[in-house]
């Protein structure tokens, strides 16, 4: 990995104290690898041939701390393909007997795998939040990042959530994210935003709520197309030189935690994915008994954590700023 100044120094130096984490509102789950697409900026490195998926025992373990951690409102649960994992629909439904919202990071086209012929209208009828990836609303940049065929497929499956009153301000929640199909930091979100809503409306009858912004994470999938390109070294120096101290209070990491398909605990997603466990604390969902206990704990850091403190910052929610 290239050098960096460590990011706990460069929060000293900002005299800001140590990241740690206040209470905790979001649960973020990855239920495995398995994904139907191989995304060239994919910071899970997820594929069709991976085969890290969450057993039942642990999906069975997270809904128990989830029932014992009142406090968290939010379960945001991610993958690969979150759909493809046998336990995915138990999860959703008893996160929501339980009263949370629910959010599914999904790349739209598994709307269109072999089983899936219902889960539009799972999704809709549980009130699942669906945050989409589509990372321009052209076909060319879509399916450099993507691959072929998927823009199509992607429209069409946004025209099927918006029949199904997503993204229509009825209360079916429809949010898009957008990451850049570079080495560049996000555009303004808002200006996107409206660029986004004008473009796929007009040209598609695509509505939607909000557009996300994510900097792309210099790690794994994202980090290999870079070293090819031999950008790996400019754009690290991008992030650590827009680094933006304003953007620590908002950081996800603040108010969630993420487990992996084992069961084990991260501060983050992005963590999870270079196996950077807790710094205190419990090692797995097993050792918890709610997540209350992890309030107040000090937050693991790495080089990668410029890339959500660069410029208007990024985050799980889009832009901090």
């Amino acid at each position: 990995m290239l050098t960096a100044p460590r990011f706990a120094d460069t929060l000293a130096a900002h005299g800001l104290p140590p990241l740690a984490r206040g209470p905790v509102s979001t649960l973020q789950v990855n239920v495995g690898k398995l994904c139907n697409q191989a995304c060239h900026h994919c910071h899970v490195e997820a594929g069709p041939k991976r085969t890290e998926i969450m057993p039942e025992r642990v999906a069975e373990q997270v809904l128990a701390l989830l029932a014992a951690s009142p406090e968290v409102g939010t379960v945001d649960f991610t993958g690969g393909a979150p759909e493809l994992n046998p336990s995915f629909r138990r999860l959703v439904r008893e996160a929501r007997a339980l009263g949370r919202t629910v959010v599914d990071r999904c790349n739209l086209t598994v709307l269109f795998e072999p089983g899936m012929d219902d889960l539009a209208e799972f999704l809709a009828e549980h009130g699942v939040a669906v945050t989409a990836s589509l990372p321009c609303y052209g076909a060319e940049n879509i399916e450099k990042q993507r691959g072929a065929g998927v823009f199509d497929k992607s429209i069409r499956a946004l025209q099927r959530l918006n029949a199904l009153g997503y993204g229509r301000g009825d209360g079916l929640v429809l949010d898009l994210v957008y990451n850049p199909v570079g080495a560049f930091l996000p555009p303004p979100q808002a200006e996107l935003e409206a660029r986004y809503k004008d473009e796929l409306h007009r040209a598609f009858g695509i509505d939607f709520d909000r557009l996300l912004t994510i900097t792309n994470m210099p790690i794994k999938r994202f980090a290999e197309a870079l070293a090819r390109a031999g950008e790996q070294a400019a754009y690290l120096g991008l992030l650590v030189n827009h680094f933006n101290p304003t953007t620590i209070e908002g950081l996800m990491c603040r108010s969630l935690v993420s487990v992996g398909w084992d069961g084990a605990l991260y501060d983050c997603d992005f963590n999870q994915m270079l196996e950077l466990p807790l710094s205190e604390g419990p090692a797995t969902i097993f050792d918890l008994d709610g997540l209350g206990e992890l309030a107040g704990t000090t937050i693991a850091t790495a080089q990668h954590c410029y890339g959500c403190t660069a410029g208007a910052g990024s985050s799980c929610g889009g832009s901090l700023q």
